[in-house]
């Protein structure tokens, strides 16, 4: 049986302030079991790891973005925060490379222990300059509803300041899968996002068919992202230059 599932998600982002700003689009998800990769790849067509097919999972658009385990890349995150890694599992929630292209905003790590509950989450977030920044949590008590918040370290919209906070709400993995962020500059309620998903069974059948839904999907999320930062310009929203160079950050939050 195979742990990994698709996941057919609408996406959401209102802004609130300085002026209102909505938008609304379908995709599909992967949720992939890290231990199951070699697996997917021999058994689903139109699937591969490492290799270029119509979808695709490539190791080095995550992690240390060089190609080497992802397993092992969360493992040592893992251990800088005092987590035990002990026969755990690690589930991705991830957009899928399409003819070869995937852009992912928000990427999410599950870490799970030998009884299934949830001990760490890890929040891989990318901007469109081609950085990347974790933020890793630990989770004392395993609950249908996961929470956590922080300060925003890492610049992605060039129409938000840095100077926000993260609210993020998540529905532990199941028949259905949400992942909501609440951003507040101060006491406003700036931004809210979501991704919400049905599961479907990680077949041949029902990747064709998700992938029937949204063909163009990866490139559609990229062109969405200009598209509505045309939009926000055009509203008159300040632009804000990103100050400072990264690569790929990670920063350990409690």
């Amino acid at each position: 049986m195979i742990n990994s599932a698709i996941y057919n998600c609408s996406v959401i982002h209102k802004r609130f302030i300085p002026k209102e700003h909505y938008f609304k689009y379908n995709v599909f998800a992967l949720l992939i079991d890290l231990s199951e990769l070699e697996i997917l790849n021999n058994k689903i067509s139109f699937f591969s790891h490492n290799q270029f097919n119509l979808i695709s999972f490539y190791e080095k658009d995550h992690g240390n973005r060089d190609g080497s385990s992802l397993v092992e890349w969360v493992k040592e995150n893992l251990k800088k925060n005092s987590i035990n890694i002990d026969n755990i599992k690690i589930k991705l929630l991830c957009y899928p490379r399409i003819f070869g292209y995937v852009f992912n905003p928000l990427s999410v790590f599950y870490i799970y222990d030998t009884s299934d509950n949830l001990i760490s989450i890890l929040y891989e977030v990318k901007n469109t300059f081609g950085e990347q920044h974790t933020y890793i949590f630990r989770i004392a008590e395993d609950n249908k509803l996961i929470q956590h918040q922080c300060s925003k370290k890492f610049h992605v919209s060039p129409f938000i300041d840095m100077e926000c906070n993260y609210f993020f709400r998540l529905l532990k993995p199941g028949q259905k899968i949400s992942v909501i962020i609440d951003q507040y500059s101060g006491q406003d309620k700036l931004l809210y996002a979501s991704q919400d998903g049905k599961r479907v069974e990680f077949t041949s059948k029902q990747l064709i068919k998700s992938y029937l839904k949204h063909p163009m999907m990866t490139f559609k999320i990229i062109l969405a992202i200009h598209y509505e930062a045309f939009k926000l310009w055009v509203k008159g929203i300040k632009y804000i230059r990103k100050k400072i160079k990264i690569k790929n950050n990670i920063t350990i939050e409690n």
